[in-house]
């Protein structure tokens, strides 16, 4: 069971070759500078022993001279090089987890409304924000000093066998007791690590539900019991956190001490070969330079293990979001639209959510530039049918036909850039009215957001807004009204101008005027565009072209009467 565990961990490891590859030109000039800056302070204790034997011992002005002239030149270029490595290597190291966290940024944009739906928000966030950052941090500021201290070990040992083998032995006697605690709580820090980081999401999860849903916690007076979710949460967060805390102080104290038992006994045997004239007092300062430094990189590795799997665990939960495959991918190559005339044919579409039927067995056309409504009662499946045009899903069985093209071979760029999908519940960034109903088309001039706004129905609140345009919209725009959010969303897509504008309940929050104003803009607004309106209102249904009605995952068009609206398709 450990072993397949320490392949999983390894694993994590190796997988990041791929952000690693494009830099590993500068990787291996880095590790090269590294690498000669060890070297120089290995030299620096073979020094002292110099000047102990050869010039102090001896008397010997000239020499001190200049053993102190190589030991300060060799101190000054080790620290050089040791800056400039360092600074080249956080430079590299922050390119690559960019690279990384763009990846994984763009993998989330292809996964599906089911995919957010089960998935919790905090947990998402952590994984973004802690455990890339995390990874980011170790890797800046561990990877080296892990090769620089291994290098740096294994030179000590050379060093000190060349010095003096005999007393290199009794340096290293404890080591085997050393390692085996190392290796033992290194084994509990890496599950305790992991169950911190779920623990932490944990706690994330909850307050951003907790302050997404804070008028509901007010409004019901459930301050109590969310308090009280919070202390069960945070102390589970804190045990484990004192558990990960005790498992990294055992993983490098125990080992630390069990090392400082070989210095006393390295003073003992070298005192006894000094004392019987078996070895220089310039070796044993230089043999006990390297022990010292010998000890340093051992505690120093063993200091660096908690960073090391606390990254590990950051990058199996990193990797477990790019492994999440996504349900809707593009065809290779795509079938290229250059101008969407906006037919839909549905034949024989199902689709299933958490196995139970939402859409079961569905064929019926939407003909090009029609205004079609589409009716049923909640949780029928008029937002996942909304959603399947869009290709935000795709049908278990069936397909989907744009202008005679099935949707699974058609580009996703072109079709997302002419079928534009209006949510229930819009999102706005918090920034300007302006600026919201500009991100759909950012190179778009005032004249022609102004167009958008007015089609929208927002001539009124603009007029009567101070800083009109400029206004502020909010933090997910709740400074506004869910009408006046709406209509904001909806300027947003009239912008862009699609051929296929798909609106899910576009005026549940609107009055009737507003919403009458709204319904007749539609039409000049997009001329020759499909408009398709998932709603509940009589007023929008009754002036539709067509209607189509979803009850029990089936859906069947109940009213038809365009005479003016021909299928370029089916004239063809």
């Amino acid at each position: 069971m450990e072993a397949g565990a320490g392949v999983a961990q390894w694993r994590h490891w190796r997988r990041l070759w791929v952000f690693l590859h494009p830099y590993t030109g500068r990787l291996v000039l880095i590790l090269a500078i590294s690498l000669a800056a060890t070297c120089l302070g290995l030299v620096q204790p073979y020094i002292s022993k110099l000047l102990i034997d050869s010039a102090l011992l001896k008397r010997d002005m000239h020499a001190l001279v200049r053993v102190a002239g190589l030991m300060f030149g060799a101190s000054v270029l080790s620290f050089l090089l040791n800056i400039l490595s360092s600074y080249r290597y956080v430079k590299v190291s922050a390119a690559m987890l960019f690279d990384m966290r763009l990846a994984l940024f763009r993998h989330l944009q292809t996964l599906s409304p089911r995919f957010y739906a089960g998935f919790r928000l905090g947990d998402l966030m952590s994984r973004l924000n802690n455990d890339v950052g995390e990874i980011q941090r170790v890797s800046a500021d561990t990877l080296l000093s892990v090769l620089s201290n291994v290098v740096f070990l294994f030179g000590s040992i050379f060093m000190m066998l060349l010095l003096n083998w005999r007393l290199f032995f009794v340096s290293v006697v404890f080591i085997p007791a050393c390692l085996y605690t190392f290796r033992r709580y290194q084994r509990k820090l890496t599950a305790f690590t992991k169950a911190l980081r779920e623990r932490s999401a944990d706690l994330g999860s909850l307050f951003v539900e907790t302050i997404l849903g804070m008028r509901v916690v007010v409004s019901l007076r459930a301050n109590k019991h969310e308090t009280a979710r919070f202390k069960e949460r945070n102390d589970a967060f804190v045990r484990t956190m004192l558990d990960a805390q005790i498992a990294s102080f055992m993983t490098g104290a125990l080992p630390g001490a069990i090392l400082t038992a070989a210095t006393a006994a390295v003073f003992l045997y070298g005192g006894w070969l000094i004392i019987n004239g078996a070895m220089s007092v310039g070796t044993m300062v230089a043999f006990m330079a390297y022990h010292m430094r010998l000890l340093s990189p051992i505690q120093n590795l063993m200091s660096m293990t908690s960073g090391l799997a606390s990254a590990r665990v950051s990058l199996g939960r990193v990797f477990e979001l790019f492994d999440t495959p996504a349900e809707v991918r593009e065809a290779e190559p795509p079938t290229r639209l250059a101008l969407v005339q906006g037919h839909f044919r549905l034949e024989n579409v199902s689709i299933k959510y958490d196995r139970k039927p939402v859409l079961e067995d569905v064929s019926l056309e939407i003909p090009a530039g029609a205004f079609c409504a589409i009716l049923g009662p909640s949780g029928a499946g008029k937002s996942t049918l909304a959603d399947l045009l869009v290709r935000y899903l795709d049908p278990d069985r069936g397909r989907i036909l744009l202008d005679g093209h099935d949707l699974r071979a058609v580009s996703l760029d072109d079709l997302r850039g002419q079928v534009m999908l209006v949510d229930q519940s819009p999102y706005l960034f918090n920034t300007s009215i302006r600026e919201n109903i500009s991100y759909a088309l950012p190179d778009a001039g005032d004249d022609r957001i102004d167009q958008a706004a007015r089609a929208a129905g927002l001539g009124e609140l603009i007029e009567r807004l101070p800083e009109g345009y400029g206004t502020k919209t909010g933090e997910r725009g709740l400074a506004l009204s869910a009408g006046e959010r709406q209509r904001i969303a909806l300027a947003r897509a009239l912008l862009r101008r699609p051929r296929v504008l798909i609106l899910d309940e576009p005026t549940s929050a609107l009055d009737s005027e507003t919403e009458r104003l709204v319904a007749s803009n539609l039409r000049d607004a997009l001329p020759g565009s499909t408009l398709i309106v998932i709603t509940h209102r009589p007023a929008l249904a009754a002036s539709a072209d067509c209607v189509i009605e979803i009850e029990s995952a089936r859906a069947q068009i109940t009213q038809m009467k365009i005479t003016h609206v021909l299928d370029p398709i089916l004239q063809s």
